[in-house]
């Protein structure tokens, strides 16, 4: 008889659980993570449409693209029809393709769902659309889960955001996508709990007596929230809910375009739209390596030969051609998470021409997001208000999701709440628990 999981599909990191009907068992789905039951929402694609997910694609992808040669071909793409006056003749077109490429690594899986204006994207000689990506990440979720347990899955409860989208008709379409991708991954029975009331579920565990609660999920992808009822079993509550589309990856794209980027030139060249447009893309690690064309390296080079601020295109040339991207915005995450406990952080990289070593405080850092903080506590104190609740007669404010634990949030938590109200929980695995929970006991397998 086949298992029914919870799995947390989430922007940055994903997770499965199981519930005996007492006690969530997190599986550890990735052993190559620093927590095994937290693996990256990455996936890479081999040239020959292998795939694998989690700490195994980076390490694949690091290995195999870093600082590799290049090798362009040309290679047919289609042909245009032109019509006009007494001329009618067809045309190829052809583009140059490196064909040395190994792979592509793909981010953000979730986050496409909601894009109703992205369809898939081209990997070598083949078009994945966005439900064919995320099949194919939760499919390997599914089978380590399988292994470990030593069993079918045959069910999944999956999170959701409060929101994909304010549009109701692109918010059923994205769930309708995620829906499909789970069962062509081989769930048979797919149903849906939103995030928050998943973290809710998990915490309500741990209550001696009801509660009045905010669930505050502050992830990679959105901020979702919750005000429940808790404690009381069968009578639980949603009173209300809410979410915007503001989360962790915006703060590490502020911290590159506000910090970073004058190391690659900004400010220093000015003039030359072509090379301008290429800084500008760096706060983007996935369309970074598709700017490495051969015109883009001759327009650098041209730029380093006449003197134009040469130690700092070399570097932006060595993020584009050498597939630094990934490893620079990783480094700004990791000292993004550092600050949440530090009061600096240094974002360190030293890899052919890029020598950088920056300093960044935390006060930088929340100056940086300064803009986003109106913007959480607006849709915060609207959700609030929506429930019929005061703050004081809120019992707990529960934070979940890597971003909750950002310093310049927690005191608006502690400002809006108090500090005793504030409640900390696992944020990597909350929801998953409560998924698992969820599933646990709609399970009729």
């Amino acid at each position: 008889m086949g298992l029914k999981v919870g799995l947390d599909f989430g922007t940055s990191n994903s997770g499965v659980a199981i519930f005996d009907g007492q006690h969530v068992r997190q599986l550890p789905v990735d052993p190559g993570s620093l927590i095994p039951e937290v693996t990256r929402t990455v996936l890479y694609i081999t040239r020959d449409h292998r795939s694998t997910i989690g700490q195994e694609a980076i390490e694949l992808y690091s290995r195999d693209n870093i600082n590799r040669q290049r090798r362009y071909v040309k290679q047919w793409a289609g042909e245009i029809d032109f019509h006009g006056a007494e001329l009618d003749y067809v045309r190829d077109i052809f583009v140059l393709v490196d064909e040395l490429k190994p792979g592509r690594l793909l981010q953000y899986l979730k986050t496409a769902l909601r894009k109703d204006d992205y369809p898939g994207t081209q990997v070598f000689d083949r078009f994945y659309p966005v439900s064919s990506l995320v099949q194919i990440y939760l499919a390997h979720l599914k089978k380590r889960a399988e292994n470990l347990l030593g069993q079918e899955i045959e069910a999944v409860t999956l999170g959701r955001p409060v929101r994909f989208s304010s549009d109701p008709q692109k918010d059923q379409r994205a769930e309708d996508l995620l829906r499909q991708a789970a069962n062509e991954a081989g769930f048979k029975r797919v149903d849906f709990e939103l995030e928050p009331v998943a973290a809710a579920l998990d915490y309500e565990q741990s209550l001696l007596r009801p509660e009045n609660a905010v669930i505050f999920d502050f992830g990679g992808g959105t901020l979702d929230i919750a005000v429940m009822r808790l404690g009381e079993g069968s009578k639980r509550q949603i009173y209300a809910s809410g979410g915007v589309d503001i989360a962790g990856s915006d703060f590490d794209r502020a911290i590159i375009e506000k910090r970073m980027l004058p190391f690659f030139g900004l400010g220093k060249v000015n003039y030359q739209p072509e090379i301008q447009e290429l800084i500008r893309a760096v706060p983007d690690w996935i369309a970074l390596p598709e700017l490495a064309t051969p015109m883009n390296r001759a327009t650098l080079e041209k730029a380093v030969r006449a003197g134009l601020a040469p130690v700092r295109l070399r570097a932006l040339e060595a993020m584009i051609y050498n597939d630094l991207s990934f490893t620079f915005y990783n480094r700004v995450e990791a000292a993004k998470i550092t600050l949440s406990s530090s009061g600096a952080a240094v974002i360190s990289m030293e890899d052919k021409d890029i020598a950088l070593w920056e300093l960044y405080t935390r006060h930088q850092f929340e100056k940086d997001i300064a803009v986003y903080l109106e913007q959480v506590e607006r849709v915060l104190m609207d959700t609030l208000a929506e429930s019929g609740l005061e703050p004081g007669q809120i019992d707990a404010v529960v934070k979940t999701g890597g971003s909750s634990n950002i310093p310049l949030f927690h005191g608006m938590l502690v400002r809006l709440f108090g500090a005793a109200k504030v409640r900390e929980t696992n944020s990597f695995t909350s929801v998953t628990a409560g998924l698992a929970i969820r599933a646990g006991r709609k399970s009729s397998l």
